[in-house]
């Protein structure tokens, strides 16, 4: 099986095509050389809203930038005794952005940084 990230909407549609003529999943597997599970969420996908596309740019924008979180992780550093509210409101003033109290953990986690 080749390793690959997503189905192109062609080949997508290809399956979808395959699988209305009655074949069955594993054979349009094998066809597509794609593993069966695949095949198996495209079906379901295809039978809940009736299309076989892509969906993109639905996922939401971050709040802060790379720049954002690389200041929040050297105060976080700098000043281990700060609470999470104390360095979100660190931040308007020094880029500009207001964020939430529970935004400031998730960033510092990415970063590397853990509550004790």
């Amino acid at each position: 099986m080749s390793r690959r990230n997503h189905l192109h909407d062609e080949i997508r549609w290809r399956a979808v095509g395959m699988l209305q003529t009655d074949a069955k999943q594993s054979a349009v597997a094998r066809e597509l050389n794609v593993h069966r599970c695949v095949i198996h969420r495209l079906w379901n996908h295809y039978q809940w809203d009736q299309n076989a596309s892509r969906g993109r740019g639905s996922r939401r924008r971050r709040i802060t930038t790379t720049a954002d979180d690389r200041y929040l992780l050297q105060c976080a550093r700098l000043r281990r005794t700060l609470t999470a509210r104390q360095l979100a409101s660190q931040l308007p003033a020094a880029a500009g952005s207001s964020i939430s109290r529970q935004t400031v953990p998730r960033r510092l986690h990415e970063g590397g940084l853990f509550a004790r």
